[in-house]
């Protein structure tokens, strides 16, 4: 039975809740492998919406198991904030697991981000401002807390006081704010250890004991592809790594251990934050998009920035991921356009490119070379099979396929669970 990381081919919001939860039914485990609350996914189950920051899309399956992986930075106010409301909704969430190795996001990470980002000004990179940056960087140098810290107070205080010990010189020398009380950060954390242990786990050998019983476990990715702290528009990233790799050392799984990896891609573009799009679209087709797509950030609230579908970023995700499926989501929302854009190369200098330039400079000077597609005015909402799509529809998708450079196995259609055309099975 496959293990399959599922992920985002383009800036992120791609459609991964659905695409996860479309799974959900056949899956034994969902893991999160990287990323905070700063990762939101929409699932529509039936007449329901469901808005998740943290954790997995599996939590909506019932007979799944879903995992926050040793590679998520978790913020237990949102997490336990977020049980809460699904419990409420009649949700069971008593499967969760959780990493004793997962960092923790405190309220010393959320300030740290926030002053950063207004002390940049016009160079700040359009963080969230949940301290995901901050909390991922002590982890890297080592003055990281830990779920598991939860359960010693006296390396808990040891750790917040060595945290704040160079933070508080910064925040009152630097950006002139009241140092942070260490002895309050511990009480506050502490305050969530008993709410917190039922779910935690040492979560890679639950997963590779899962997979060597030949159960089913999907490497849910958060952000996209070109967001990835080493691959993507750096500096204008997320701090983690949400391409496959990710899912290796974000969850403790061996990379032999994965079968299929798919990437999920929208039907045209969007990215939230700053940065660099060579497609975007600043007309009424962009607002177009925005309006019919519904592109706001599940966890920001922030407007998408909207454009065409972009073939080198394609190909780009296929690549670095090592992708050997699509799903394509929000087909649905280009209908009623006679003709539509999509991206196939570059052009650089007057020279024409049809690989992502490596450099940051060229990619920001990146201008799309267009190859214009018929469009449809039918519904597709309805659509159950890939024949039930108008002509100029199944030819956008073929022609996607092919620029893109692994088959598209899925086919999102409209926003609900059922809304899908599934053309190969993702489990077999």
């Amino acid at each position: 039975m496959p293990a399959l990381v599922l992920l985002g081919a383009q800036w992120g919001d791609e459609g991964k809740g659905k695409a996860t939860d479309l799974l959900g039914g056949s899956v034994d485990y969902v893991v999160r492998y990287q990323g905070g609350n700063n990762a939101g996914h929409t699932v529509v189950v039936g007449d329901q919406k469901y808005a998740l920051h943290l954790l997995p899309s599996g939590i909506l399956s019932p007979g799944c198991t879903p995992v926050i992986g040793n590679g998520v930075v978790v913020d237990p106010a949102v997490l336990l904030s977020e049980l809460s409301g699904l419990n409420e909704r009649g949700v069971d969430t008593s499967k969760l697991l959780v990493s004793g190795n997962a960092h923790l996001i405190t309220p010393y990470h959320t300030t740290v981000d926030k002053v950063t980002e207004r002390f940049l000004g016009k160079r700040k990179i359009g963080t969230t401002g949940r301290g995901i940056g901050p909390t991922y960087a002590d982890k890297i140098n080592r003055v990281g807390i830990r779920v598991q810290d939860l359960y010693d107070e006296s390396i808990l205080i040891q750790k917040v006081e060595a945290a704040l010990d160079f933070k508080n010189q910064i925040l009152a020398k630097l950006y002139n704010r009241r140092a942070i009380d260490a002895n309050k950060i511990v009480e506050e954390l502490l305050g969530y250890a008993e709410q917190i242990k039922p779910f935690v786990a040492d979560t890679t050998l639950v997963l590779n004991n899962a997979i060597d019983e030949g159960k089913v476990v999907l490497f849910e990715g958060g952000q996209g592809t070109l967001l990835d702290v080493d691959h993507g528009t750096y500096p204008f990233v997320t701090s983690s790594n949400p391409t496959a790799g990710g899912a290796c050392t974000g969850a403790g799984v061996g990379p032999t251990k994965i079968n299929r990896v798919i990437g999920i891609l929208k039907a045209y573009t969007t990215r939230v934050g700053a940065g660099p799009f060579p497609t975007e679209l600043f007309d009424e087709d962009g607002e177009k998009l925005r309006t019919i797509g519904g592109e706001r950030g599940v966890t920001t609230g922030r407007d998408r920035r909207c454009g065409w579908f972009d073939a080198v970023i394609a190909r780009y995700a296929t690549r670095v991921n090592g992708l050997t499926d699509f799903f394509l989501t929000k087909l649905d929302v280009l209908t009623g356009w006679e003709q539509i854009p999509v991206c196939v190369a570059y052009e650089i200098d007057g020279k024409r490119v049809e690989e992502l330039p490596y450099s940051q400079t060229d990619f920001h000077h990146a201008k799309p070379v267009y190859e214009m597609l018929p469009g449809w005015s039918e519904d597709i909402s309805k659509a159950k099979t890939f024949s039930d799509l108008p002509k100029n529809a199944q030819a956008y998708v073929k022609a996607l396929e092919e620029m893109s450079g692994a088959p598209i196995s899925a086919i999102g259609v409209g926003p609900g669970r059922t809304e899908t055309i599934e053309i190969n099975s993702f489990l077999s």
